[in-house]
């Protein structure tokens, strides 16, 4: 019953606001390198970044609320700790990944603000894909 409350808790207040790859905005058609073109191009990225980031945030947000209803129910606290270590690792390596790409594109800045923002938007996308098939207690999430 508990865990039936947990998914309808999450079916209920937390998917809603999930965004799937489909409401990402096509932002290819506004693609330019020119500096006063490229900025409509740039603030599309910087919206799909932003969705993307709420997405992210669901799923990890639904993968703590089941862990710690997990530990809860077996007292075993070691999983917690690790997964929001991974979480932040993630974050970083995200940062990392995309910034070495900025910076090889420089010292054209429109270019490289384009890498960051299509490297940032591809590494999400990939979080978010191995969050949503994350598993606590074998069901799938």
């Amino acid at each position: 019953m508990k865990k039936i409350a947990s998914r309808l808790l999450f079916t209920l207040v937390l998917f809603p606001f999930a965004v799937t790859a489909a409401e990402l905005k096509d932002c290819s058609e506004l693609q330019s390198t020119h500096p006063e073109k490229a900025k409509k191009y740039l603030m599309c990225l910087d919206g799909n970044i932003n969705r993307l980031e709420r997405e992210r945030q669901t799923w990890i947000n639904k993968l703590v609320l089941d862990t710690k209803k997990y530990q809860e129910d077996t007292g075993n606290t070691q999983i917690l700790p690790i997964m929001k270590r991974a979480f932040s690792h993630q974050e970083g390596y995200m940062e990392d990944s995309c910034r070495w790409r900025y910076l090889l594109s420089m010292p054209n800045a429109t270019r490289s603000a384009i890498a960051y923002k299509n490297c940032k938007v591809k590494l999400l996308q990939a979080h978010i894909d191995e969050l949503s098939t994350a598993t606590v207690l074998g069901s799938s999430l």
